[in-house]
C-alpha cells in the first residue's frame, strides 16, 4: 500500500468572516472544489469500449468501472485459489460437480438504463465472447462453455475437461453485457458501431459522454457511499502532454510516466507526488516469423539471424536509460508481478561479437557501406512503433543504433495507435516494439504464443510444437511449485528460439495531485481500489 497523500489547509480568516459563518451556523471547512470529480490524464485513446473487442489499456480501465465480471479476483490472488475471489455481479457462487460451477446473481441487478439484467444477458455475453466473428481475446479459453440458466436469478457454466483454472475462466474473462442493446446488431459490425447509447452496463458507473479526441466522463450510476461522483479520462496524443495535464493542475492523476526525463520532471513538480508500483507491463521487440499465407519471413524466418539481432541487443543499458533505472530487463514474457517469474528463463546476454559470427555463418557478410548484404540483398529491417510512444520509439532508437554497429541497417516506422493495430493484425511489419499487460494466469500466453493464437495476438505469427507442448502441460499443473516450474521451462524455449526479444518491465510511476488520497493500485487493474480513494480541499 502507498503512503496517504494530502494536503492541509493553513488560512487566516477575518474575524467578520468568523463571525458570518457563525451566524450561518457553517463549518470554517474550505469548500472542495471539484472533490466528486476524478480527473485522469490519459495517453491515446480506445478505439472502442464495445467489452469483447477492447483491447488498448485505458480501455479496459473504463470497461472495468462500467460492466461487471462475474466475480472478482481479490488483488494478490492465485487463480486456482477458489477461495481468493469477490463478489461481482454475482454474489454467492458453488462447484455442482468437476466440471461445472453456479453462480447466483446478484438481487435487484439493473442495466443503468433501468433494465434488469437476467440470465439471457450472461448466457448472450459468453456467446458474443466466443463468436470467431468478435475474436475477443478471451475466447479461445471459452469455446467449449456450455452456459444455461435452470433457475431464475442463476446460471451455470459447464466446461468440456477439467482444468486448475476453471472457476477463473468461467467468472473473470467475460464482462456481462445487456442483451437487449446488442442482439440486433451483426457482430460483425460491433467494432464499427459508436453508439455510446449501447455501452450499458451493470456497473457503478454509466458513460455519460464521450468527446472523442478529448475525453470520456462517466457517472456514478447511484449517488449514495462513498467514491467519486464523476470520473474524467483526458486524452492526449503523447506521455509528455499528458503529464502537462497533471502538472497544470487540469488533470488529477496519470497512470504511469515511463522515460527518466518525464519521472524527473513529475518528481519537481510542487502540485504532485510520484508514486512507485509494481508493474504488470512487459515490453517485447516482435519479430514477424511468417506472412499471413505462411510463408516465412525472408531474413526473420532464420534463427540464426534472429539470435544474432537479439545477441546485439544490450538490454539492460538500453532498459535503464530509456524506460528508467529501476526497471527491470525481463527474461521473458511475464512480468515481476506474475508468480512465474524467474531470473534463469534463458534470456540473451549482449554479445555482439557473437551476433556477428552468426551472421557470419548465415551468409550476411559486410560491405563497404558497413551493412551486410547476400545475394546482393541489403540486411534491412524495419521496426513499426506506435507514434503515440515516446519510449517505445526511444526504444526503437537505441535497437537501431545496437544493429548498425553489426551491420543491421534498420529503419524506424512510427504510425497512430489504430494504424499500428490494423498493420500488425495484416502481418504488415518486420519487427514492432510492442507491450502487454500480465495478466494473473499465464494462460494468457496462448493468444499470444502458441500457434493457436495465430490470427488472434500472435501477430509474428510464431509456431512451435516445442512451445506449444509445454504449454499444454503447464495448463494442466495443479501443484504450484510443479506449474511454476513448467510454465518457466515454456519461456525457456521462447529465448531459445529467439520468438521475441523481451525487453522490460517498467515500475510502474504514477503522477497524482496531493489532494488525492487513500491510492492503492493494483498491478493488474489499477483502477480496481477507486472506489476508496478521496479528493482533499
Amino acid at each position: 500500500m502507498v503512503e496517504q497523500i494530502f494536503t492541509r489547509w493553513n488560512i487566516t480568516v477575518p474575524v467578520g468572516a468568523l463571525l458570518a459563518t457563525f451566524l450561518l451556523g457553517c463549518s470554517s471547512t474550505p469548500p472542495c472544489d471539484g472533490c466528486s470529480t476524478l480527473q485522469i490524464a490519459a495517453t491515446g485513446e480506445p478505439t472502442t469500449l464495445v467489452p469483447p473487442l477492447v483491447g488498448e489499456t485505458v480501455g479496459r480501465d473504463i470497461d472495468d468501472l462500467v460492466f461487471e465480471r462475474l466475480l472478482v479476483l481479490r488483488t494478490g490472488g492465485s487463480p486456482v485459489d477458489t477461495t481468493a475471489y469477490e463478489p461481482g455481479l454475482a454474489t454467492r457462487w458453488e462447484r455442482v460437480d468437476s466440471l461445472t460451477w453456479r453462480f447466483s446473481l446478484r438481487p435487484g441487478a439493473r442495466w443503468s438504463d433501468g433494465r434488469a439484467v437476467e440470465p439471457d444477458d450472461v448466457i448472450f455475453s459468453f456467446a458474443a465472447y466466443t463468436d470467431t466473428a468478435l475474436g475477443a481475446p478471451a475466447g479461445s479459453s471459452l469455446s467449449d462453455v456450455v452456459v444455461a440458466s435452470p433457475v431464475a436469478g442463476q446460471v451455470t457454466v459447464r466446461f468440456t475437461h477439467v482444468y486448475p483454472e476453471l472457476l477463473f475462466d468461467a467468472a473473470t474473462k467475460v464482462r456481462i453485457i445487456p442483451k437487449h442493446l446488442w442482439d440486433a446488431v451483426p457482430r460483425a459490425a460491433w467494432g464499427s458501431d459508436s453508439a455510446v447509447g449501447r455501452l450499458i452496463g451493470s456497473g457503478r458507473y454509466r458513460i455519460a459522454a464521450w468527446n472523442r479526441g478529448q475525453s470520456l466522463r462517466l457517472q456514478r450510476v447511484d449517488s449514495a457511499g462513498p467514491g467519486f461522483r464523476q470520473i474524467v479520462w483526458r486524452f492526449s496524443q503523447d506521455q509528455d502532454a499528458a503529464l502537462n495535464l497533471v502538472l497544470s493542475g487540469e488533470a488529477d492523476l496519470l497512470e504511469t510516466v515511463t522515460s527518466p526525463a518525464a519521472r524527473a520532471r513529475a518528481a519537481q513538480g510542487s502540485r504532485v507526488v510520484v508514486l512507485r508500483s509494481p508493474s504488470a507491463v512487459y515490453g517485447f521487440l516482435g519479430f514477424r516469423h511468417a506472412d499471413p499465407k505462411g510463408a516465412a519471413h525472408p531474413i526473420l524466418g532464420d534463427l540464426g539471424v534472429r539470435r544474432a539481432l537479439a545477441l546485439a541487443i544490450d538490454r539492460p543499458t538500453m532498459v535503464h536509460a530509456v524506460i528508467g533505472p529501476d526497471a527491470t530487463p525481463t527474461p521473458g514474457p511475464v512480468s515481476p508481478a506474475s508468480w512465474v517469474y524467474g531470473d534463469n528463463l534463458g534470456a540473451p546476454e549482449f554479445d555482439p561479437a557473437r551476433a556477428r559470427l552468426l551472421l557470419d555463418s548465415a551468409g550476411w557478410r559486410e560491405g563497404p557501406d558497413h551493412v551486410r548484404h547476400r545475394g546482393g540483398r541489403p540486411l534491412a529491417i524495419d521496426i513499426l512503433v506506435p507514434s503515440t510512444s515516446s519510449a517505445r520509439k526511444r526504444l526503437a532508437e537505441a535497437i537501431q543504433q545496437m544493429w548498425k554497429a553489426v551491420g543491421v541497417a534498420a529503419t524506424i516506422t512510427g504510425v497512430d495507435f489504430p494504424v499500428f493495430q490494423e498493420r500488425l493484425a495484416q502481418g504488415r511489419f518486420d519487427t514492432m516494439v510492442g507491450a502487454w499487460l500480465d495478466e494473473p494466469s499465464p494462460r494468457s500466453l496462448a493468444d499470444q504464443w502458441t500457434s493457436g493464437g495465430i490470427g488472434k495476438l500472435n501477430y509474428g505469427r510464431y509456431r512451435s510444437a516445442r512451445f506449444d507442448s509445454l504449454f499444454a502441460l503447464a495448463s494442466t499443473a495443479r501443484d504450484p511449485v510443479a506449474a511454476r516450474a513448467a510454465w518457466q521451462q515454456a519461456i525457456l524455449v521462447l529465448n531459445e528460439e529467439a520468438a521475441a526479444v523481451f525487453l522490460y518491465s517498467p515500475t510502474n510511476a504514477a503522477v497524482a495531485t496531493r489532494r488525492l488520497s487513500g491510492l492503492e493500485i493494483d498491478p493488474f487493474s489499477w483502477l480496481h481500489q477507486v472506489g476508496e480513494w478521496t479528493k482533499t480541499p
